[in-house]
């Protein structure tokens, strides 16, 4: 790590409204991990995050070092005063918790313009200046509380009369979407997608009927689908008398077969759920993967249950969205007819939060 790094402190600024978003940008939730989270996990390497509240008792489980606004209602100028005053270190990377993609990377390439002649450093990804993925010295605190004194709150008063640095992305190896923040329930399912869950139940219970008719919900809904089917019984191979299963059978370590629109291959290799959707997601990025079956694993599922096949649930309620039955008699907060295809789909986007996307 270099010289300049070592004298950096780190700072997430948690305070804002979230009014577009209508809740907590901070506490969405990203691959499982809520933003707020995922940044602290990135910059511990560094040093413990500051992190930057309105309010006591939200943020206080993610880092030991939590600052309070002092001036309220006047925006992200007065959390940048509090981490300057906070900090041990001469210089603060900031950034916004609405803003996933940043990486320790990025914050180590900034730090390397760090000199005598600069007191901040801002980002411009080629459109905008972003002050809110900077680092700033403490030696701005004078000028920043003269600014909130003169009731000037804008962070480009703070640009406009600092030494600034301006770091151009166009110039670097980092694609603009690390700077980008999530304002909006459609930014934040361009940020999440694939949007990833399971169609789970006991054997004959009805999963690919149920998948059949979600895909043509989906798709009627503007949305793109991709699936993956979990087989216990190692019958991948295939079909008998092609070309391809004859040379796979001959001894192949993978057999492949194309057109013009698509191709197929089987090979003999042995993979995890995730190194497939990363596949998918960078062959066809659909906006939803269904898995069939994997009950027992992480993914939330909405799980089939038939009364003639096996008339209780058998999934861990903790990450199930709902569940898709011929019965009267189960209950749960989510229970819809196996029918009711709108009805689960409905579920599955207010699950995810995008039932307004």
């Amino acid at each position: 790590m270099n010289r300049e790094v070592n004298n950096l402190s780190v700072a997430i600024l948690a305070g804002g409204k979230s009014s577009r978003m209508g809740q907590n940008k901070a506490l969405l939730q990203i691959n499982n991990e809520s933003i707020i989270q995922r940044l602290t996990n990135e910059f511990m390497e560094f040093d413990t995050p500051i992190i930057s509240a309105a309010q006591k008792g939200i943020y206080e489980k993610y880092s030991p070092k939590v600052v309070y606004d002092e001036h309220r209602e006047i925006g992200p100028i007065e959390g940048i005063r509090q981490v300057l005053i906070k900090a041990e270190k001469d210089y603060v990377f900031v950034c916004a918790a609405d803003m996933p993609f940043v990486t320790k990377d990025l914050v180590e390439y900034m730090a390397e313009y760090i000199c005598s002649d600069y007191d901040c450093y801002v980002i411009d990804d080629g459109e905008r200046l972003q002050p809110l993925c900077a680092i700033y010295s403490k030696k701005l605190l004078p000028l920043i509380e003269s600014l909130i004194a003169e009731g000037k709150y804008k962070l480009f008063e703070i640009i406009k009369g600092a030494r600034t640095k301006y770091i151009n992305l166009c110039y670097t190896s980092f694609e603009k979407k690390i700077v980008k923040n999530i304002n909006t329930k459609s930014e934040y399912f361009e940020a999440v997608k694939p949007v990833c869950f399971a169609v789970s139940g006991y054997k004959n219970s009805g999963k690919t009927f149920l998948i059949e008719k979600l895909i043509n919900e989906f798709i009627n809904n503007n949305y793109t689908v991709a699936t993956i089917k979990h087989d216990g019984h190692d019958v991948l191979e295939d079909v008998k008398g092609t070309d391809t299963y004859r040379f796979f059978e001959a001894g192949a370590l993978s057999s492949a077969a194309l057109t013009d629109k698509r191709f197929f291959m089987n090979t003999r290799k042995s993979v995890n759920v995730k190194e497939i959707i990363k596949q998918i997601t960078e062959d066809v990025r659909p906006d939803f993967i269904i898995l069939e079956g994997f009950k027992k694993s992480h993914f939330p599922k909405v799980e089939v249950v038939r009364r003639e096949v096996y008339p209780e649930s058998v999934c861990d309620k903790s990450r199930l969205i709902c569940i898709a039955t011929d019965m009267d008699s189960l209950e749960y907060r989510d229970i819809y007819d196996i029918n009711d295809v709108t009805g689960i789909f409905l579920c599955i986007k207010k699950y995810f939060g995008i039932d307004e996307c």
